[in-house]
């Protein structure tokens, strides 16, 4: 699953998804999860074995995406603590990196965000950075993502996701252009957070993080 994000899982999920996009009232009927300790419990309770990886534990999970960014946390406030003005930004992946997206069905929206990333995410704006992200979903369900992002709690300072024409270029290439393209609008990007390694490969980004994809076990 390394360079299959939205390639394997993707052929009914992107055409609901799809569906959803091309019905917004439809969407605006459907009632919003409600928030809070209790549906967060629920919510818990109902991906603990998630429905497509039995041999991936989401408590576990959790913890080792936990264990990884607490070390990028006092990075971040060290590498904000001055910034001569420099505008700054933070990549981040999407799928099982910001969205527990292999814990929940497609039809679940908003997907839950990964809560130690949000975290990060919103700390990292709190003292300045622009919060980007670089994704391989496909462009027809922009909106949504970027819906969801937003539904969650992100700050979305970018989405790039991929068009026609990045489906021609592998995925390492296309998010280390993408980056490229962040750098061109003056920002030095202080970190690159990704739970695949075409995520954080081929420079332009000061510092990488890994989360746990456990050998291609999440997209």
């Amino acid at each position: 699953m390394h360079a299959g994000k939205w390639r394997v899982r993707s052929v009914a999920g992107v055409a609901a998804l799809a569906f959803t996009v091309a019905t917004p009232v439809a969407t605006a009927a459907t009632p919003a999860p409600s928030d809070g300790p209790a549906a967060t419990a629920a919510a818990t309770a109902q991906t603990s074995n998630g429905p497509f990886l039995a041999d991936v534990d989401y408590a576990t999970w959790q913890r080792d995406v936990k264990a990884v960014i607490d070390v990028a946390r006092p990075y971040i406030e060290q590498r904000t603590a001055n910034t001569g003005g420099k505008k700054q930004a933070i990549v981040l992946d999407i799928d099982n990196t910001s969205l527990e997206t292999d814990f929940h069905y497609f039809w679940e929206i908003p997907t839950p965000a990964v809560k130690p990333v949000l975290d990060l995410a919103t700390y990292a704006e709190s003292r300045g950075v622009d919060i980007f992200f670089v994704t391989a979903r496909p462009g027809i369900i922009y909106s949504l993502t970027e819906y969801n992002l937003e539904r969650v709690g992100f700050p979305v300072d970018g989405l790039y996701v991929r068009d026609l024409p990045d489906l021609f270029h592998e995925v390492s290439k296309y998010k280390t252009d993408k980056r490229t393209e962040i750098e061109a609008k003056g920002y030095t990007i202080i970190a690159n957070i990704g739970n695949n390694t075409t995520d954080l490969v081929g420079g332009h980004a000061e510092k990488t993080f890994k989360l746990p994809d456990y050998d291609g076990d999440l997209s």
